[in-house]
């Protein structure tokens, strides 16, 4: 779970200080979660990580949406 936090706030910091990526992130999540980071998640992963991102950058406290995850990751 820490590890996806990592990745979550490492996601936003690099998608909100770069507004070419923020629009990629916003028509391809996927593919962007995976470009950033560089490796090939599991689907379940990488949906949990854009779950995360989308509440980070909505305003939403990185604790409630790590809590909203832990459903999605079965942890």
């Amino acid at each position: 779970m820490d590890e996806i936090k990592a990745k979550i706030e490492e996601l936003v910091k690099k998608v909100t200080a770069d507004p070419t990526l923020k629009d990629q992130f916003a028509k391809d999540p996927i593919q962007t979660v995976e470009k950033v980071l560089g490796v090939d998640l599991p689907d379940d992963q990488v949906k949990a990580i854009i779950n995360g991102v989308k509440a980070k950058l909505a305003g939403d406290k990185l604790a409630g949406a790590a809590d909203a995850l832990k459903g999605l990751l079965g942890k």
